[in-house]
């Protein structure tokens, strides 16, 4: 995820701040040799901790023939300092096409917390294999760069009459940025895709973070090189420039830049020499990639609902083992839930009213069904005053109704909705709408509620389910579409994942900030999702 949100260190209650992203990049040295014929091809392989269990975040590139490599990849984490971010950074040899790293040679491995490397900012350790034992004299070097800068840069490359290198058949171009580190030494930033047997390449436009590339520095030199890459790893040198992001911006709209591309030993021994080709800069754009944090500030406002299930199957209230049955300490599970969920949304939502409502349960006078009432029984203003009113409404409205079914979860998602498409109308990013569904069984109606996601999803809208009691919620998992797209009864399917699922069982003897960190956990990057993929700014934005 891109943001999550954590207390602030010594700050009021209600004060959250941002996750910073931090960039690590890999290089290693002396990598043990597992290819016969040839030199090993590694690949490197982040790892994070996550309940115990090792998850893979992400890979970088392969680095054909190559014992020292110096990955182009980068890997972007999000850090939170109030957390032990375990990580292990594993290196293996590519033997063959395919995703499953026991396929590949293992190279070695390092472990650590990502504090470290941020306090370290760069350092080099020895690489181990599974008996801990060295893997020869393999070393990694992982360096940390904050990305609090969110430019990303766009840019469009080609080139012309560029040298032909290969005997049988023209060169296969490729292009590398470097930029200074701070020792005055070239880094590598970004690589281009080859562009095989051609001295006219076009290169695919790429994206990347302006810090990445300069430091965020628009007048900083940065160094761009052309290489025809070899199969055998021993790729030719074609030439090179230096420019600077500020020069590059000058290639707008129609207008393209080019550059000499230079062999400078080429350049010393023949008088008559000009270049090695021409590097053409085709287009540079510079744009903000907006963070949750970046549209809350611009005046975003997270419209929180709840709806809460009154069904049979939750037992009666005034039975101690009903899932409704306020303790003696004046909770249970789902006054736990909208706790939990409500403190934090609440801060983000100036005038704090929220509407709650039921679902599954007869009303009086005429002991009708209801799944979409207001739990304070006023439907033309079913808002409460902040959490503590949602909480009250709740504890008042429990003796004046009938415990009922069946569990449907549609209209109540069809609610909301409803005022989320009045929000669209709006063009702007002024509003998110944040559903909370707190329930104790099986859903009733799967395909009306699977309709109704896959439509919100096209929406300012998230959806989030708290599971109470012990019930078997498969089918929540199912709307949860982390590991599958969901969708309609119709085919159709959602547009980006809104429905974040938690059982409440596995946080029942955590404190209370592990279950809202867990049922949050997906919301910020759920909000900027929706407004970059419709293109909206936020509202109060600087311009550029």
């Amino acid at each position: 995820m891109a943001y999550t949100l954590s207390p602030a260190p010594g700050g009021p209650v209600g004060t959250t701040c941002c996750v910073t992203k931090v960039e690590l990049s890999v290089s290693g040295q002396n990598l043990l040799d597992r290819d016969v014929t040839s030199k090993s091809d590694p690949f490197c392989v982040l790892f994070l901790e996550v309940n115990g269990k090792w998850k893979e975040i992400s890979r970088t590139e392969t680095a054909i023939n190559n014992l020292n490599p110096v990955f182009g990849v980068k890997f972007v984490i999000d850090y939170h300092f109030e957390e032990i971010q375990k990580m292990k950074f594993a290196l293996f040899d590519q033997d063959k096409p395919s995703l499953q790293l026991y396929e590949h040679d293992f190279l070695g491995e390092f472990t650590c917390n990502l504090g470290v490397i941020v306090s370290s900012k760069k350092l080099t350790r020895p690489l181990v294999l599974g008996n801990g034992k060295p893997a020869g004299k393999g070393t990694i070097m992982i360096a940390a760069q904050e990305l609090s800068d969110n430019r990303i840069i766009s840019l469009s490359m080609a080139g012309r009459k560029l040298d032909k290198k290969d005997f049988f058949g023209k060169s296969d171009p490729y292009l590398e940025f470097h930029k200074q580190g701070d020792d005055g030494k070239w880094m590598l930033v970004h690589r281009t895709e080859v562009i095989k047997n051609t001295l006219d390449p076009v290169w695919k436009p790429f994206s990347m973070p302006l810090i990445s590339l300069c430091g965020g520095d628009v007048d900083q030199t940065i160094k761009i090189m052309c290489y025809d890459y070899d199969n055998d790893g021993g790729h030719d040198f074609i030439g090179e420039f230096t420019t600077t992001v500020s020069k590059m911006c000058e290639a707008q709209n129609t207008t393209e830049i080019e550059f000499e591309c230079i062999n400078p030993k080429k350049q010393k021994k023949k008088k008559s020499y000009k270049n090695s080709g021409i590097i053409i800069l085709k287009s540079c754009k510079i744009a903000r990639d907006y963070s949750f944090l970046d549209y809350i500030l611009g005046g975003c406002q997270l419209m929180f609902t709840v709806g809460i299930d009154f069904t049979a199957s939750n037992g009666n209230p005034r039975d101690p083992s009903s899932l409704h049955h306020i303790s003696p300490m004046g909770t249970n599970e789902y006054l736990a839930a909208i706790w939990a969920v409500g403190q934090i949304i609440q801060d983000y939502d100036t005038d704090k009213m929220f509407p709650a409502l039921g679902f599954g349960a007869q009303l009086p006078p005429d002991w009708k069904v209801s799944h979409e009432f207001a739990i304070n029984f006023n439907p033309t203003n079913p808002f409460c005053s902040g959490v503590e009113g949602i909480a009250q409404a709740y504890s008042a409205c429990l003796p004046h109704i009938r415990f009922y079914g069946p569990t449907n979860f549609s209209p109540i998602i069809n609610h909301v909705a409803r005022f989320a498409s009045q929000a669209v109308q709006q063009e702007v990013a002024a509003q998110y709408f944040t559903l909370l569904i707190i329930t104790d069984g099986v859903i009733s109606d799967m395909d009306e509620t699977r309709h109704a996601i896959v439509q919100a999803s096209k929406l300012p809208m998230s959806v989030i389910i708290v599971g109470v009691g012990n019930a078997d919620f498969t089918a929540m998992e199912f709307l949860d579409g982390d590991n599958q797209i969901l969708r309609s009864y119709t085919g159709e399917e959602a547009v980006r994942d809104i429905v974040q699922f938690v059982p409440f069982r596995e946080f029942r003897n955590a404190p209370k900030e592990t279950l809202a960190r867990s049922v949050l956990a997906e919301l910020p990057q759920q909000v900027s999702q929706y407004f970059k993929q419709k293109n909206l700014s936020p509202s109060s934005s600087d311009p550029e």
